[in-house]
């Protein structure tokens, strides 16, 4: 288990962040917050796919009038996500929200920190200060080098925190974000070394699912397996539950979350393998679609690394020419003709327990 980075614990509603606690998904609506019924759905199927808090942009009062209804029709702790008015923070945090998210950024009067500060406290919710790249003037200038650019992003940070501690407030949550993977993973290191509170790991935007998968994995995998982070989210246009999806794979991958399903390995083939590994495999997926109990199924197309798999794996198949090998808990249980493995593999795991 890699060894997580020692935090303070902040509370957002019933969520724990921090390092004595597991790290928590989270995931952001992508419809009219003043369409109350439709972030709703969404809401419960984030929480459904796995995610632990989800965050609304709420940049009208219209927008914050419908935070208050849709706070009491699900369990999940909302996050508002707030920009330039503090009037929408307190609103925010009066409708009831868990958390707000700050940028320094674009709120910049010491007299409206202090306002949200003390709301804030009034109503015991967490703060996010999340320091944006795109949002600091001084980086707009595509020649600035990364040094200068994580340096005023740091004291940038540093300046908002200084506020918040001045005031009693340490219910925070960091955050410092780029478009860019390697000056998101050098700034959030440095706020690992300055800070003690929960750090919050994402790209500010990282396209396309299809294209937002590895920059996320990329950044967020690096910082994670240095102990780094206590919550994710994986920014992705399109359907959140996406993010969800991908933010899971990552700590999977790193194994700082639990399988809740099924797992498929499948190697990547070579001119050894003798069957249509590819077709196989994507049977099988589909088969797994409908298993909800955490088993590893391995697919492998030749005896080089097929036996080594499948002893890792709870169920196996190693193919060979007209045949393959089922494997259960790494000892070999039959041999059975091509045309019979995925009805073989169905049987062992219909057998798993």
């Amino acid at each position: 288990m890699i060894p997580r980075r020692k935090t303070r614990t902040v509370r957002v509603g019933s969520v724990r962040l921090g390092s004595g606690y597991p790290i928590v998904i989270q995931s952001m609506t992508k419809v009219f917050t003043t369409d109350a019924a439709a972030c709703v759905r969404q809401i419960r199927r984030l929480q459904e796919a796995g995610c632990g808090l989800v965050r609304l942009a709420v940049p009208t009062r219209s927008d914050t009038l419908a935070l208050a209804h849709i706070v009491q029709k699900v369990s999940i702790p909302l996050i508002a996500d707030i920009h330039f008015s503090a009037e929408r923070a307190v609103e925010a945090i009066e409708a009831g929200a868990a958390k707000i998210r700050l940028n320094p950024g674009n709120i910049k009067n010491r007299q409206d920190i202090f306002r949200i500060i003390d709301c804030a406290k009034q109503h015991r919710i967490a703060i996010r200060i999340g320091v944006n790249e795109a949002s600091i003037r001084d980086l707009k200038s595509r020649d600035v080098p990364v040094s200068r650019r994580v340096g005023l992003m740091r004291r940038q940070m540093a300046r908002y925190v200084r506020l918040f501690e001045k005031k009693g407030f340490d219910n925070l949550v960091l955050s410092a974000k780029s478009a860019d993977t390697l000056r998101t993973i050098e700034i959030t290191r440095a706020l690992a070394e300055d800070f003690d509170y929960p750090i919050h790991l994402g790209l500010t935007h990282a396209g396309l699912p299809e294209d937002a998968a590895v920059p996320s994995a990329t950044a967020l995998g690096t910082l994670l397996a240095e102990g780094i982070g206590d919550t994710i989210r994986v920014s992705a246009a399109g359907d959140p539950v996406c993010e969800v999806e991908i933010a899971k794979q990552i700590l999977q991958a790193l194994g700082l979350r639990k399988p809740e399903g099924p797992q498929l390995i499948v190697c990547p083939t070579c001119g050894r393998c003798r069957i249509n590994i590819t077709a196989l495999a994507r049977k099988m997926k589909k088969e797994l679609e409908h298993v909800d109990k955490p088993i590893r199924v391995a697919v492998m197309g030749c005896i080089v690394n097929g036996p080594g798999e499948a002893a890792d794996a709870d169920v196996a198949v190693c193919a060979a020419e007209g045949k393959g090998f089922v494997y259960r808990r790494g000892v070999r249980t039959a041999v059975v003709p091509q045309e019979h493995l995925l009805e073989a593999l169905r049987s062992e795991i219909a057998r798993w327990k």
